[in-house]
This record gives C-alpha cells, structure tokens and sequence, in this order.
C-alpha cells in the first residue's frame, strides 16, 4: 500500500493554470525546494545544469510574451529555469574532479580513472549525443523539483511552452555554455482556478505497470 503522505501529496498537486500573485513561498520553503534541485542525481553525479531563480519582476515581464503569454510566469511567487550544459568539456570535468576531491577529502590522482572514463564517454562523444543526455539529466531534477514542492503544499507548474531562443537572450546565456530547456512556476493555485477541483486522468495500472517475474 502506497505512503499515505506521498500519495494525498500526489493526489493534490496539479499543473497549476492561475496563481494567487498575492501569495509568497517562505524563504525556508524555497530553500528546501532549491535543496531538491541540488540533491537530485545526474549520471556520474557530474550535474550538467544550472537553475535560474528569476527574481526581477522587469524580466518575469519580458520572459511572458515568449511563453505564450502564460500568466503562471509573472502570476506565481516564483520561477525557475532549468538549463542544461551544451557542451561538455574537460575543463568542466576537471572542475567536478576537483569538487569530488574538496568534499570526500581525497587526493587527485585516485580520481584519475574516473576523471579519464568521464572524458571517454562524454567529452569524446559526439556533441548532439552528450546534448539530449544532459537535457534529460535536467528533467531528472524537475522531477525532484515538482515532488517536494507537493509534499510541501506548494502548487509548481512544469513549462515547455516558451521560446528557448528567447529565453536565452533574454536571460544572457549567449555564449556562457548553458541553454535553457524547462521552466517550472511556483506558488499557490488561485481560488478561481476550476483546474484544481477536476479529477486526475491516468490509465489504470495494469495498462502502466507491467511485472517482469
């Protein structure tokens, strides 16, 4: 039987279409949030993202007519944009090496197997491939993003539907190595949102989960 905690927080979250702009997550709910993000694993434990915390309502402002005019952006009490790194290269593996080693307080050279795999498979690889992966490394901690925030009763609303290009300029990330890929508001549904009382659709389980005995 499935946590009761984790499943009525399941049960109650839904993609939020209209946000109470009058209401504010709490500095130490936000940090618990942006704790997930940092916490969510990533292949090699490597981290090939970055997470925008969009503050200034000017850019909130901005980034709305390339999202489709969604209200969620400049509506919720927050949002985030979640970049993936666009190329990976050695100078950026040697940088997670070296991080390795100032946490678990081990010398360089006993990472060097690890470092030499990590540039066989991803700095080797080809660019478009080494691309998709660290996108879907991104949707990982999404994932991660979107289960604490029900677990803490903060409505969040998962975005693909803006122009990454736009966000990139908007945002400056010309020429820095990171892209954007998702957005993800946050805040609290508004009362006027009929969203939230409709029920949940998924096929039932049998047509979803499969056991392999």
């Amino acid at each position: 039987m499935a946590n009761k905690q984790i499943q009525e927080a399941l049960e109650w979250r839904y993609a939020v279409k209209k946000f109470d702009p009058t209401k504010k997550i709490s500095e130490k709910d936000l940090n618990t949030l942006l704790e997930s993000l940092k916490l969510a694993p990533s292949s090699y434990g490597i981290q090939p993202w970055k997470f925008l915390v969009v503050e200034n309502p000017a850019v909130r402002d901005e980034l709305k007519p390339v999202s489709w005019n969604q209200s969620q952006v400049t509506d919720a009490s927050h949002q985030i944009v979640l970049l993936y790194r666009d190329t990976i290269d050695e100078a950026f593996v040697q940088k997670y090496i070296e991080r390795i080693a100032e946490v678990r307080g081990v010398d360089l050279p006993s990472l060097q197997g690890f470092k030499d795999m990590m540039i066989n498979n991803i700095v080797k690889a080809p660019e478009e491939k080494i691309r998709v992966w660290s996108q879907r490394q991104a949707y990982i901690a999404m994932g991660f993003l979107l289960e604490t925030a029900a677990l803490l009763k903060i409505d969040a609303t998962p975005m693909e539907g803006f122009s990454a290009s736009d966000y990139d300029r908007i945002l400056k990330l010309d020429g820095t190595g990171w892209k954007s890929i998702a957005t993800v508001t946050l805040g609290y549904r508004h009362t006027e949102d009929s969203f939230q009382n409709l029920k949940k659709v998924r096929f039932a389980d049998d047509a979803l989960i499969e056991y392999v005995k």
